[in-house]
């Protein structure tokens, strides 16, 4: 039986083992540069919602550190599924993009949080409306979705509203009575 040494010089076991540590050392380089990178982006993130306070931009901030975005659905529509994830993703997106304007640190720390959403229900448009009212009279970014009619409901539909991402607290305070969609 011929003998494992004979396979392998003492040369090409020392480059092989070489290889394997270099390749568990890089991994272990890797992982903690890159959580310390994410951990370096939070803080930046949590530093610059601190400066701008201090610089007295206005601010609401959490009191319990949460910060969510609120989609609520027209339930007399009758939508299909498909449907409503359509329209409520064209509410997030135009969330988004208004946070990103009027309350930038809102939608850094919503980021950071998870960005966590929920989607409500109401009866009908005025409902709808009354909400929105509610949620732009506190400094929240909103987003109400018109439908261009193409394929289940009447063009200029009034079909969801977006409303945030916020302080949790804050857009309770308008959506709070909500039955979940």
């Amino acid at each position: 039986m011929p003998r494992i040494s004979e396979y392998f010089t003492p040369l090409t076991v020392n480059v092989l083992f070489s290889m394997g540590a270099g390749v568990l050392m890089g991994w272990f380089i890797r992982g903690k540069f890159q959580r310390q990178h994410v951990l370096r982006a939070q803080e930046a993130a949590r530093s610059s919602m601190e400066f701008s306070y201090l610089q007295g931009t206005p601010s609401v901030m959490s009191d319990s550190g949460e910060y969510k975005l609120v989609l609520v659905v027209r339930n007399d529509l009758k939508m299909g599924k498909g449907k409503v994830a359509a329209q409520c993703s064209h509410a997030t997106l135009g969330c988004f993009k208004k946070g990103t304007r009027i309350r930038p640190e809102w939608l850094k720390n919503w980021e950071v949080d998870g960005q966590p959403k929920v989607v409500l229900k109401v009866q009908d448009e005025q409902s709808l409306l009354v909400l929105s009212g509610q949620a732009t009279r506190k400094g929240l970014p909103t987003s109400i979705i018109q439908d261009a009619g193409r394929t289940q409901i009447a063009p200029g539909s009034k079909t969801v509203l977006g409303i945030g991402p916020g302080p949790a607290e804050l857009i309770d305070e308008v959506t709070g009575d909500l039955k979940l969609f």
